[in-house]
Order: structure tokens, then sequence, then C-alpha cells
């Protein structure tokens, strides 16, 4: 029979700083204690399966016999973004964090290669809030039809632009002309299109965002389980933030609910290996925006999802659901925060346990290859030593 392992990424899902948060300027910070505040929270589902179990989560009422193992991670790598966290689940550590340009922006050689391969010079080049860079920049944008340029505290280019102005698949070639200059000591973690629309000042940013993400090293998970011949499938993000590779299909959906709608689907799908999801809405559209309600409704809603997700579930599958980093939206910052992640592990015939807190996001990538039994590679932070199936 095949075995089916769903890894659900819950983008920005953080549940307390990290003992390093201070090197980050993120003490304090608590995405699911900040989240719980609000009354439009309810998560039966994760609660269930041991959410509110996991070492330092003791704020909120634990459940008596929890249905998953759990486990509560650190990071290694010394970053607090998307594409880092997720490379770090696929056994990828990195030694040293993407480069930042928070301070000053991009430097004058970098600006001049851009402004050379947009034939345009370009606004702003500082470190911006997303929906407040177009706010104070969209009107000349459309009078001049200059890109917006920005960063914030990860490691990103964003580039902004009105659809009527510079349509989105324009707007994606230059994204990928930025990506193919920003590398070296300059290779930040993505390039991100901004497309937005609207009259000023109601700006609205569309669901056409596209990341250009740098290719990952090779031996991570992905392209690990792609080369033993298994299923590789990419829900949400996931194909942009490995830049394609190692998948053998991606569904780019661009929503919550049409990730979820997608892995339901899936999971009626008699595939043998990984499906791997990504639910950006709560970084995206309400971590980096400070909204606690409406960060507090989308896990409601997903924690609904999950729950016709469990009828469902087969013998034979592994539901893994964690996080990246986190985003909390109750402090001033708008920036991702240095937090640890939850990991829920959860198979019909394994008893829950609790597996304290362990050092690394790479042991989920280790326990997808150690339940799928692939073996033979060369990648030391994929070894079973670091499977959390005990």
């Amino acid at each position: 029979m095949n075995k089916r392992v769903f890894l659900i990424v819950l983008d920005s899902f953080g549940i307390g700083e990290m003992p390093d948060a201070f090197e980050f300027c993120d003490e304090g910070s608590n995405t699911l204690k900040a989240v719980s505040t609000s009354k439009y929270f309810k998560c039966d589902t994760l609660k269930k399966l041991g959410l509110f179990n996991i070492d330092g989560v003791d704020y909120l009422n634990s459940e008596k016999n929890p249905l998953a193992s759990f486990v509560r991670l650190s990071e290694k790598s010394k970053g607090k973004d998307t594409t880092t966290g997720h490379w770090e689940i696929a056994g990828t550590v990195l030694d040293k964090p993407f480069p930042t340009f928070t301070d000053t922006g991009f430097p004058k050689n970098i600006v001049d290669k851009l402004e050379e391969a947009f034939n345009s010079k370009i606004l702003c080049n500082k470190a911006y809030s997303g929906t407040q860079v177009i706010l104070d920049y969209g009107k000349e944008h459309i009078k001049t039809k200059k890109p917006i340029v920005y960063t914030s505290a990860d490691s990103v280019l964003q580039i902004a632009c009105h659809e009527e102005i510079i349509p989105v698949e324009k707007l994606y070639e230059m994204c990928t002309k930025a990506r193919e200059i920003l590398m070296g000591d300059y290779a930040v973690g993505r390039v991100i299109a901004r497309p937005f629309t609207g009259e000023y000042p109601n700006f609205v940013r569309t669901k056409n965002r596209h990341d250009f993400s740098l290719v990952p090293p090779k031996n991570n998970m992905l392209s690990i389980i792609k080369e033993n011949g298994l299923d590789s499938i990419a829900v949400g993000k996931i194909s942009d933030i490995f830049a394609e590779t190692g998948i053998t299909k991606a569904y780019k959906t661009k929503i919550n609910s049409e990730a979820l709608e997608t892995l339901l689907e899936i999971q009626k799908q008699n595939f043998n290996g990984l499906c791997f999801v990504n639910l950006c809405d709560f970084d995206m559209l309400f971590g980096h925006r400070n909204d606690i309600d409406g960060y507090a409704k989308a896990l409601t809603e997903t924690d609904s999802y999950l729950e016709k997700f469990l009828q469902n579930i087969k013998e034979d599958d592994l539901l893994i659901v964690t996080a990246d980093h986190g985003c909390d939206p109750s402090t001033p910052s708008t920036d991702h925060s240095r937090e640890y992640i939850p990991c829920l592990i959860y198979n019909k015939n394994k008893e829950s346990e609790n597996l304290g807190t362990k050092k690394g996001f790479n042991h989920i990538g280790a326990t997808v290859l150690d339940y799928l039994n692939v073996t033979n590679f060369n990648n030391t932070n994929l070894n079973k030593d670091f499977s959390l199936l005990k």
C-alpha cells in the first residue's frame, strides 16, 4: 500500500520567542498567544491534536488525551524568513543568514544594474510596509511608470507595480531580471512581485503575487523524494520557495481556502510520497498587517478544514502540521519574529508522545523520509537520528 505524508505549514505560526530573539529585536514575541486573545480564535481540532500541550503553551488549556505526538522546534539557521524556515524543514541548514538591506536599501551598484535591466529609474529603495509603500509612492508610480522597489527586515527585494501601468507578466519579467542580478553577496532569499490595483488612496494588492526564490542546494527532502521515484506534490507557494526544483506536481494556489480545498482533493488521490502545503494568508494578510482578529479567523477556518481532513485520513497516512517562523501581530513590528514553531505528528496507528523541545526544523524532513522509508542519501541533516518517529 502507498504511504502518504501530508506536511502542512501554517506560515508564520510561531509559539513563543526563541532564546536568541533579542538578537533579532523580537523579545516577547508569541504569535499563538497573541492570536488566542481574539474572540474569533477557535481551534478545537488543533487542540485535540495536541497544540496546547506543547512546551511553553501554558496559557491555554491542554488536551487530556491528545491524538498526535507534539514537539516544539527551534531554528538552527540564523534567520526568521520563509525561505530559511522551509529550507531548514527540508534539510538545508544555513551557516549564515541571507543578506538584508534594511538600513540603507540596495547599494548604488545594484540599483544601477536594476535600472539598466528595467530600462527605467526606480522609486523608493527603502525598507517599507507593503501596504504603506503603495500608498506613499503609488501616485508617483502611476504618473512616471517607474516601478516601486523596496525591501523589509527579511531578505527580500519586492517590486510593486499597478497592473494597469505595468502588466503582471511584464512585472514578472522584471523580477526574473532582478533575480539574476541579486546573486553572490547580494543573493536575497526572494524577489517578490507585488502587483496592485485601484486608485489613490484606495490601492489594493492583488492575488497575483509571485515569489522568485534562490535555487536551493541539492539533496534536500524534496529532491531526495523525487529522485527515489516518489511523488513530491507542492501546494501554494512551496514550488516558488524551492524554485520549482524537486517537485513532481505543483498546485499554485493563492489563498488559504484554495490551498485547503486542494488539500482535500489531493487526499482523495492514490499518490505515493509527499504532499507539501503552505498556507500563506496568516503571514501575508494578517501577521504583517498586525491584524489579530484576521489571523484568528484564518486559524479557525483552517481548523475546520483539518477536522474534515482527519475524517478521511487513511491508516497509512502521516499528517504533520507545523510552521516556518513567527509573525506576532500584536507587536509594533510588522516583520517576522524569531520564534519556536509547533510540530504535530499524527498517524492513526501511533500513540501520542510529548517529544519536548528539539533543535532544528530539519527534524521534520528527517521524519518525512523515515516514514517513506527513503534511504541512501548524503544529507546528515536528514538522517534517521533526527526522525521524530520513535
